[in-house]
């Protein structure tokens, strides 16, 4: 095995490429780095000498295949729809398979023909879905060996502006997909309370944030993922009463996007006409109609119910909805004018840093006594292009492929990394890259 290939060039793409580019002289490999982006490509790989960079069309079936022929091991950085295209020349083709996104049910069913050609398609390797997976399973692994009973998991991550770069009331800015920021929390979130099901909609999701103490960091916003619930059975926790996983942002968050949410601008299912020549004052006016003698600004507040000079009336403004400004896209949905407006405001500059918290709780009980373990990993970018999220969703996926291209991984089909073998030596190398996490236990009443 010679060959890797790396589909995609994107924000998270830079530690992963860095890292296989690496170890790929000493190891006789050859990287190609394909995107549409030829630019942009090229600019990851660095005229490195074990490295190409090429231009492609995923779309063109005749393109890919040709590509993902030369290859012994696809990395797939694309949008996760199009994964599904991928898997099935990897099938074909026998060849392996990696990504950091969630493994949907039709790749699933690719299992067991990944298994009959000796084949591994390794899903949700990147910092969430990935480095809490394996992190989690670590302790969880931990506790059953010892005999511990557990009673509640609970798992936060938020991709962070770090507090020296935090320069908007916000308190965020852009290091992942501003797409699927704009459409996060969409649908129902569901996860297990007492031994009760909990369900939170997606128009009452970011009212129903809680607020969590991090040992050491503070204090920080967290609002339930989609579906909690998943892995309840991956991770071996059928019968636990308590499981929640969520997304962490600064305080004061929340409730300024749930806005957002209440106005209708994150709606991306259906375009709004002639929507080039509004200005953001008119789209609000639209949304909020018309009261003699009230100002938009007063409506959206009445609206909301918040006051006026409230904190999420000045957020609103600070984007700049209240602006007379033509937003120039034409007839687009609420949600991709939101996202273009985001773009401009939440954009990293060169010196930012952003940051990565992930925090887990374990509850268990073991000989009778109730406790309590707390695993917290925080990490900083360096700045607006060596990320803090491109080292946490791309190291995990380097490692895994150097291992693959080492013969080091025995499993084989369809997986997520909660196996020994892989979360044991990966977590361990990323504690060399700083992607720490330090562990407390306490007992409880």
């Amino acid at each position: 095995m010679n060959n890797i290939l790396i589909i995609g060039a994107g924000l998270s793409s830079s530690s992963l490429i860095d890292y296989v580019l690496s170890k790929a002289r000493d190891r006789g490999w050859f990287v190609t780095v394909a995107d549409t982006d030829l630019q942009k490509a090229q600019r990851r790989v660095k005229d490195h000498p074990q490295g190409l960079a090429v231009w492609l069309d995923v779309l063109k079936n005749n393109d890919r295949k040709d590509l993902i022929a030369k290859a012994d091991l696809v990395v797939s950085l694309l949008p996760a729809h199009l994964h599904l295209e991928v898997a099935h020349d990897c099938i074909k083709l026998k060849k392996h398979l990696v990504t950091a996104s969630y493994v949907s049910q039709e790749m699933y069913r690719l299992g067991d023909e990944a298994r009959n050609r000796e084949l591994i398609f390794m899903g949700e390797m990147g910092l969430d879905p990935g480095i809490d997976h394996m992190s989690a399973m670590r302790v969880i692994d931990e506790i059953k060996k010892k005999g511990g009973k557990l009673l509640a998991f609970r798992s936060y991550t938020g991709g962070l502006v770090a507090p020296e770069s935090d320069t908007n009331p916000w308190h965020y800015k852009f290091t992942w997909n501003p797409r699927n920021v704009v459409l996060a929390g969409q649908g129902t979130a569901q996860y297990l309370e007492n031994g009760k099901f909990r369900y939170i909609p997606y128009q009452r999701l970011f009212k129903s944030h809680k607020v969590v103490d991090i040992p050491g960091l503070g204090k920080y916003e967290v609002y339930p993922n989609r579906d909690s619930l998943l892995y309840r059975e991956v991770y071996g926790l059928e019968g636990i009463p308590n499981i929640i996983r969520g997304t962490l942002r600064h305080v004061g968050f929340c409730d300024a996007w749930q806005a957002l949410v209440r106005i209708g601008l994150t709606d991306g299912d259906f375009p709004i006409l002639d929507s080039a020549k509004l200005s953001y004052h008119e789209l609000l006016d639209a949304y909020v109609g018309s009261i003699p003698g009230t100002s938009v600004k007063e409506r959206v507040a009445n609206l909301l119910g918040v006051d006026v000079a409230s904190e999420v009336i000045e957020k609103l403004e600070w984007l700049g909805l209240f602006r007379k400004r033509k937003i120039r896209l034409p007839n687009a949905t609420p949600a991709l004018i939101l996202e273009q407006l985001l773009r401009e405001k939440w954009e990293l500059q060169p010196d930012d840093k952003d940051m990565i918290i992930m925090h887990h709780e374990f509850e268990y009980v073991l000989n009778g006594q109730k406790k309590l373990v707390q695993s917290t990993m925080q990490l900083k970018g360096s700045n607006a292009d060596q990320t803090a999220m491109a080292k946490t969703v791309g190291l995990p996926l380097g490692i895994l492929v150097r291992l693959l291209m080492e013969r080091k991984i025995e499993a084989r089909g369809v997986h997520i990394p909660v196996l020994g073998e892989v979360y044991g030596p990966i977590l361990d190398e990323l504690q060399e890259h700083g992607i720490v996490f330090r562990e407390t236990e306490t007992n409880l009443k």
